[in-house]
């Protein structure tokens, strides 16, 4: 169990620093490339920091362990709606842009409700998986094309200063693919590490692998996430925090499960399809409403975020 538990740790560890790794050698390279800020932190900062995400799901699917790729994009949600959200609005209250939310907010509605639906048919085929990525795709090229007619609007602004957040320091070319590379290897081998301790963990405590999915998978593939919420935070750019949040999630329900199903088609555990779907339909209506009508999340609203975070925990064990 030890040897496991070392895994998982070892596991997380590649992941985290694998995942800003990679993000910060893709951003060099794109800005290289001459690629606008917008279009970075739109694709390149989305795609890398849910790099983890698919990584472990996609891992997890070949692996014979569905439970796990499916309980880690639900789980992951959970995380980055009430843990994440709730742990960065108690370090400083996030205003939320109205006009900017309202487009991606709508958009992160209607995937979930799609993907509720999907995940209670009990499986998500490889049809399933290619409407999704085709979404995605749709809605990133969308979003590009009215952020370009719109000229400096708040989303627009939001989008670039990830960009920002995640651009280091001027590096050469080569430099910028050795650590994108790297990071790319060490997200690989972090996954291999966490699916493989995670189930034999699962299989020794005797729960089941959608439990450890939903918990120390997700909160594990989460972390590029959390790290970038609360840097962005602390440098007083909520906001940033809080696309991070919505454009995680919509990258989860449609590109990793998306792209796995394509893969792999999915098995849905009936646990996910009796409680965890509806917890996550319920969780992004919650934060939803929160910035619709106050336009921030103070530390009220975060206190409440986490402290059911907490509570989802123990409802799980």
């Amino acid at each position: 169990m030890m040897l496991d538990i070392l895994w998982i740790i070892l596991g997380l560890v590649g992941l985290f620093s694998g995942g800003e790794w990679l993000v910060r050698g893709a951003v060099s390279i794109a800005d290289r490339l001459g690629i606008p800020p917008l279009i970075v932190g739109l694709t390149v900062v989305g795609f890398g920091t849910s790099a983890p995400e698919l990584a472990t799901s996609l891992q997890a699917a070949l692996s014979g362990s569905p439970a796990i790729a499916v309980g880690n994009v639900v789980g992951s949600n959970m995380a980055n709606l009430l843990l994440i959200l709730g742990l960065s609005a108690l370090l400083a209250p996030i205003d939320v842009h109205a006009k900017a939310f309202r487009r991606d907010g709508s958009v992160l509605i209607i995937a979930t409700c799609l993907s509720v639906w999907v995940l209670l048919s009990g499986s998500v085929d490889r049809s399933a998986g290619l409407v999704a990525v085709m979404a995605l795709l749709i809605y990133l090229i969308s979003t590009i094309l009215m952020e370009r007619r719109a000229h400096e609007s708040a989303a627009g602004a939001m989008y670039q200063g990830e960009a920002d957040l995640m651009r280091p320091a001027s590096t050469s070319l080569a430099r910028s693919v050795l650590t994108l590379v790297v990071g790319l290897i060490l997200v690989l081998v972090g996954a291999r590490l966490l699916v493989s301790g995670a189930v034999d963990i699962a299989q020794l405590l005797g729960v089941s692998e959608a439990v450890i999915g939903l918990t120390v998978v997700a909160v594990g593939t989460s972390l590029p996430e959390l790290a970038t919420s609360l840097m962005a935070v602390r440098k007083g750019e909520g906001d940033i925090a809080f696309g991070n949040i919505i454009g995680s999630n919509l990258f989860n329900l449609l590109g990793i499960m998306g792209i796995t199903a394509l893969v792999h088609p999915l098995t849905v555990p009936e646990q996910i399809m009796r409680l965890d779907a509806w917890l996550m339909l319920l969780a992004t209506f919650v934060v939803v409403l929160m910035a619709m009508t106050g336009k921030r999340v103070g530390r009220l609203e975060g206190g409440i975020l986490f402290t059911a975070y907490l509570a989802y925990c123990i409802l799980m064990l």
